[in-house]
């Protein structure tokens, strides 16, 4: 395996590019694993890129269904920050990845992630006001509120992606350059600094905190909200479109929210191996975004007849 470069300035080294160490060292295992990886990649894309065009249909233009498209937009770019640098090291002796190329790397993933973090809560908002107050639905959710909502969730992601890839990337860095994970992000790389990580992990606890408690919060009282309103529906069938409506949403939260804060959010006192944390990674990166056509499953009338006219 080639190793990475090092610049030296007088007895201190810097390292200038990192390795990967990726999810498996098993040369047998590499092609098998590649396979596997373009297959889940390729049906990402397809069925969020089949969900963006099907919500584009003039019959679905409403809020669930704009926010759908942003969320399949979104699954598709983060699937696409990792995942094709992963294929290529499947088939590569040289894992390395430039310094800026893993800044950009980690940036572009909490971006995403973060972005992602909050629009699940304004889906969780939509969904409230649809079924507690269906009459002034259009009227609450119109156009400028959705997109707000949006612009919202992505200035949020990237104010605080800007911040945290900063810190990281202020620490020193002149020790071992191998990274024992598939992607650039936070726990392993701060690993291999040679300074003191306390505060820094500190700020890092509190600011995980916010941003997964925030949205999260937000969620649970909608949801609360939600349920109890549907328990009082006197239709059966009413109860049963309302459910329906909202447990794909309830299930990608879990997932998305259960594996990250696994990874961001444990004590230090509970330490997982390094393929623990990289199989968590594996649930919210390429797990998800995979998962999350089939969750969606969109089978009422409206949209089977998009469907059809596509």
């Amino acid at each position: 395996m080639k190793y990475a470069k090092e610049s030296r300035r007088g007895n201190l080294t810097t390292v200038t590019e990192f390795i990967l160490l990726g999810l498996s060292n098993h040369r047998e295992l590499q092609v098998p694993l590649f396979s596997i990886y373009l297959f889940i990649y390729i049906i990402t894309l397809m069925g969020n890129i089949l969900i963006i065009l099907i919500s584009m249909d003039k019959a679905l233009q409403t809020p669930m269904y704009f926010f759908l498209r942003v969320l399949s937009f979104l699954e598709i770019c983060y699937t696409s920050v990792t995942i094709p640098k992963m294929l290529v090291d499947f088939l590569s002796d040289n894992r390395s990845i430039s310094y800026v190329g893993c800044a950009a790397q980690m940036y572009f993933l909490l971006f995403l992630g973060i972005s992602e973090c909050f629009l699940l809560a304004a889906m969780a908002y939509d969904r409230y006001v649809a079924i507690c107050n269906p009459l002034r639905y259009r009227l609450i959710m119109n156009r400028r509120v959705c997109l707000s909502l949006v612009v919202l969730s992505w200035f949020s992601g990237n104010m605080v992606s800007l911040v945290q890839t900063a810190w990281v990337f202020t620490l020193p860095f002149c020790g071992s350059n191998q990274i024992n994970y598939f992607f650039c992000d936070i726990p392993p790389l701060i690993k291999l600094s040679c300074t003191d990580t306390s505060s820094y992990e500190m700020q890092l606890f509190t600011a995980t905190i916010l941003v997964n408690f925030i949205p999260f919060s937000l969620i649970l009282v909608s949801y609360v909200v939600i349920i109890s309103t549907i328990l009082k529906m006197a239709s059966a069938d009413g109860r049963h479109k309302a459910f329906s409506t909202c447990s794909s949403h309830l299930i990608v939260v879990t997932l998305y929210y259960g594996s990250s804060g696994l990874i961001y959010l444990r004590p230090k006192s509970i330490n997982y191996s390094p393929d623990s944390n990289k199989v968590l990674a594996l649930i919210y990166t390429t797990v998800n975004p995979t998962l999350n056509p089939f969750m969606y499953r969109l089978r009422n009338k409206e949209v089977k007849e998009a469907l059809r006219r596509l």
